[in-house]
């Protein structure tokens, strides 16, 4: 079990990463709003999140 753990760990470090190489602060922005939201299970703010998500994959694209 904690070597799942550990790898999961990674795996999320290791996606942020590549959101902020990728998008810059405010793709971790959007990534974070996400995530608040989806843990707080707040729609609003996950909905903000996914929003700027999408448009840097729409402007990138």
């Amino acid at each position: 079990m904690p070597l799942i753990a550990i790898a999961l760990a990674a795996l999320a470090v290791t996606f942020e990463q590549f959101v902020q190489w990728k998008f810059g602060a405010m793709g971790i922005i959007g990534l974070v709003a996400l995530t608040v939201g989806v843990k707080a299970r707040n729609a609003t703010i996950g909905g903000v999140g996914a929003v700027i998500l999408v448009m840097l994959l729409a402007q990138s694209g």
